[in-house]
């Protein structure tokens, strides 16, 4: 059996051809697709997050990690899927209408799908209401909404309005993204707040455990 401390490593280096690789072969050998996920993967990507806290780590590094991270898990989610494994949530994630950044929010989906979460990624310019209508396709338990124009941010509480009108009630709307704050959060009623990638991890986690 192949050494699958090889996998955690390439992840936490950014080493997305060696993590393809030995995630390939381990699963060639039979390796348990979702031992791979939990016992290397996550920990892995949770090494990143920690790193990126304590300033050892900076959006370059865990934009390579999470690259390493995405490739070797295009191998495994098949898999997981067919075997019926739930993953931890489900999480639709946009930029709110009006606003075309992608970077933040596409590196908050890689490190919540490092984190065992099934993304569905909407891209930019999303309205509340495509929000909402994925949700209910999905079964989504998060919407995570990113904004990075103080002129889009309003578009946030159309997503918590239509949320809330749409009767889903087991949804939790996320915030983020530069002038997004904690107090801007709670007057919109979100559910949740993060102002950085690493971050929005453990706080899906907590929404997903409420």
């Amino acid at each position: 059996m192949s050494d699958l401390s090889q996998l955690y490593d390439a992840i936490l280096v950014g080493d997305a051809k060696t993590a393809f690789a030995v995630t390939q072969t381990a699963l060639d050998e039979g390796a348990d697709p979702q031992s791979l996920v939990v016992e290397y993967m996550t920990p892995a990507m949770d090494e990143v997050g920690k790193r990126f806290e304590n300033h050892e780590y900076f959006v370059p590094e865990l934009l390579i990690a999470a690259r390493a991270m995405k490739g070797a898990l295009e191998l495994i989610r098949p898999l997981l899927t067919s075997s019926g494994v739930e993953p931890v949530g489900r999480v639709v994630i946009g930029t709110v209408k009006g606003d075309l950044h992608d970077i933040g929010k596409g590196l908050v989906a890689s490190m919540l799908e490092g984190g065992g979460f099934e993304v569905v990624d909407l891209g930019v310019d999303v309205s509340a209401a495509a929000f909402v209508e994925k949700a209910k396709e999905t079964g989504a338990t998060i919407i995570a909404v990113s904004a990075l124009l103080t002129t889009t941010m309003t578009g946030m509480k159309a997503v918590v309005d239509a949320v809330t009108e749409a009767g889903l009630e087991g949804v939790k709307v996320m915030v983020g993204g530069a002038p997004v704050t904690q107090q801007y959060a709670d007057s919109i009623g979100a559910h949740g707040y993060s102002n950085n990638a690493n971050a929005a991890v453990a706080i899906a986690r907590e929404l997903v455990a409420s």
